[in-house]
């Protein structure tokens, strides 16, 4: 065996490796706020991150408030198992623990957001939904969870949970500019604000957020013509009434608007190539009624909403892409009921009308599909301390007819301190409208190809396998998860006629038969003294496509992160933060490329200068490290170096 395969990054090592040892020989000291958080997301009832069965890790307001955050990638990147990766034209998107980024189902407030990636190109549109003073804290899930959200959650779920109203007015007001040491674009700026409270006092009360946010386009740094990060306008508000007719109801009604223009500069392919500016708008709104009761005998949720996601595209030169809507209707509810003394039994249904209207989709420039699912899901006490989880949902497809999703997981608390957990569960994805449709056709590539769907295509699937433990004996907290991920009949593009040969080739989608993917996550944090905390935590996979032997792209065998936060009085924070992204293979031509390995470093200071006004400070990216310089082949650019200014201020 080559151990050199197994081993931790020296320059990640290092860190980890202290952090590590330091738990082991600190004697107790006055408590740290390392208590776990309570988590929804892995069964729709509250548990703790530690006492719920799945992996979860949560990303609170505070921590989202001390560093520049574009969208939702910013916000989650340095959460274990958490892979960015690129969509193309600069964008990014989220895989959990090696799947793709069309494997994580996001969600606001548990309602489904439209699913871009499935239905248009390069969409990253579903990470920048709800305004940062909005959020109260993102759950991310990582593992298969079908069971309760079908397809699409194949490879976990990043659920965004919103502010509620409270019983006294109150709000947040934040700024912040960016500005890149060059000076050769990038240069950002965020202004959001959040405000609630009550319009008739313990009935009905409002909140109301909204967020600007820009980004410069920034050019290449070899050919100033073309676009390493595109540029980004954005305008994203919400606003939501609360009504509680009495102590066991609340009624909701929520609206989600958002308005984009993406650009960026482009070099058309082919004979005669030329630059060009494309340009994106992305127009999208989400209405929602819910009701939610607390009954004596139980719980209840009903829930009704509407997703609409509209793309048009111009071009200073050539011909535009065809404008796209994709809208989402769907009705789901849920009841929990207390059995027998040690059961909670929960069952509920969804019914999902999806509609795609795109020119290249068909003759008819329009299809649509609709799901209807029951799940039920049993959470079972067996004794003091160990509890088992069953659930399976059962979902009916339009092309593939009903499809299972079973999932079993049990938590064993072995002491006050110590807790072991495990399970396993299946998830499947159904293709896109566009993946099936017979008459789709796009030209990708800036003209190198032509993409048509395929009627034959099978459903992904993903059985999954975790087991893992956290010890939380006081000032310190150490976790880590071993987990397996059999796939089945992934769909990936391949090449079927006049392949290398441009604006000839023909691609379509094709499912792979097999494909594995292994791996660890380890984490921890400690706080030696009152005024300092450290935190690390490092993930390995090893991914496999069983039929070639190959590495899956995109996938790196080593990642980690460390963070170092330093309060040396009681009104000034300091924290360094380190991440590393190990070497990972692309492929080109089908060639199979090894691009290397990178860190980057970034410094948080905050200052607060009164209760309620806070000044910080953030510089991004210490050691200028970019992407592009090392290779042409990372499929999204880092920035380089940037200074940041930011102002808190609440009311």
């Amino acid at each position: 065996m080559n151990m050199h395969r197994f081993a931790i990054p020296t320059r990640l090592g290092a860190p980890l490796l202290g952090l590590l040892l330091s738990t082991t020989c600190l004697a107790a000291a006055a408590d740290p706020a390392l208590s776990p958080e309570i988590v929804v997301t892995a069964t729709t009832t509250p548990h703790t991150t530690v006492t719920s069965p799945a992996t979860v890790s949560v990303i609170g307001k505070e921590e989202l408030a001390k560093r520049p955050v574009q969208d939702l990638a910013d916000a989650v990147r340095r959460t274990p198992g958490v892979t960015l990766t690129g969509v193309g034209m600069t964008r990014r998107g989220i895989a959990l623990r090696g799947l793709s980024e069309e494997h994580t189902l996001t969600l606001v407030d548990g309602r489904r957001v439209n699913v871009a990636s499935a239905a248009m190109a390069h969409a990253d549109f579903d990470l920048n939904w709800v305004p940062v003073e909005a959020i109260e804290r993102i759950e991310l899930v990582r593992g298969p969870l079908s069971s309760l959200y079908g397809s699409e959650a194949l490879g976990g779920v990043v659920n965004v949970i919103t502010r509620s109203p409270t019983d006294q007015w109150q709000g947040v007001f934040q700024a912040n500019g960016g500005l890149r040491e060059d000076g050769k674009g990038g240069a950002t700026h965020q202004v959001g604000a959040w405000m609630a409270g009550p319009l008739v006092q313990d009935i009905l009360g409002i909140s109301l957020s909204g967020r600007l946010n820009r980004r410069q386009n920034t050019p290449d740094a070899t050919e100033p013509r073309l676009t390493a990060l595109e540029g980004r306008d954005s305008l994203s508000g919400s606003a939501a009434l609360s009504f509680t007719p009495d102590a066991a109801q609340r009624i909701d009604l929520t609206y989600d608007r958002g308005d984009e223009e993406r650009w960026r500069n482009a070099q058309q392919a082919g004979s005669q190539p030329y630059f060009y500016e494309y340009v994106d708008n992305i127009d999208r709104e989400q209405v929602s009624l819910s009701h939610k009761g607390d009954w004596d005998w139980g719980k209840t949720q009903l829930r009704a909403y509407r997703s609409r996601l509209d793309r048009e595209n111009s071009r200073s030169r050539g011909a535009a892409t065809q404008p796209s809507r994709l809208t989402d209707d769907i009705v789901d509810g849920h009841v929990s009921v207390p059995l027998f003394g040690n059961h909670l039994l929960t069952a509920g249904g969804e019914w999902r009308r999806e509609e795609l209207r795109d020119s290249t989709v068909n003759a008819s420039a329009e299809a649509e599909t609709e799901h209807a699912a029951l799940f039920l899901q049993d959470e079972i006490g067996l004794a003091d301390g160990v509890s088992l989880v069953l659930g399976n949902r059962a979902d009916h497809h339009e092309e593939y007819g009903w499809q299972h999703s079973p999932r079993a997981y049990l938590t064993y608390a072995v002491t006050e301190n110590l807790t072991v957990k495990g399970g396993a569960g299946r998830g499947f994805k159904a293709p896109s409208l566009k993946e099936l449709s017979p008459g789709y056709s796009a030209v990708g590539g800036g003209g190198q190809f032509t993409i048509v769907g395929n009627p034959d295509l099978d459903p992904e699937i993903n059985t999954s396998y975790e087991i893992g433990a956290e010890y939380r004996p006081g000032i310190w907290a150490l976790r880590g998860t071993l987990f397996q991920n059999d796939l089945k009949d992934l769909v990936q593009t391949l090449c079927i006629s006049a392949c290398g040969r441009r604006g000839q080739e023909r691609r379509t989608y094709q499912n792979i038969d097999r494909a594995r993917i292994r791996g660890a996550e380890l984490g921890g944090e400690v706080t030696p003294v009152e005024t300092l905390t450290l935190s690390a935590n490092y993930t390995w996979m090893v991914t496999e496509n069983r039929v070639t032997g190959l590495s899956l792209a995109e996938r790196p065998r080593h990642a980690g992160n460390v963070s170092a936060e330093w309060t040396p009085v009681a009104a000034v924070t300091a924290r360094v933060r380190g991440e590393y992204v190990g070497r990972q293979t692309v492929y080109s031509s089908n060639v199979a490329n090894i691009l290397p390995d990178y860190t980057l470093w970034s410094l948080d200071v905050s200052w607060r200068l009164t209760d309620r006004v806070t000044l910080r400070a953030n510089v991004e990216n210490i050691g200028d490290e970019e992407l592009a310089a090392q290779s042409a082949l990372y499929s999204y650019a880092e920035p380089g170096r940037s200074y940041n200014l930011g102002l808190s201020v609440n009311f």
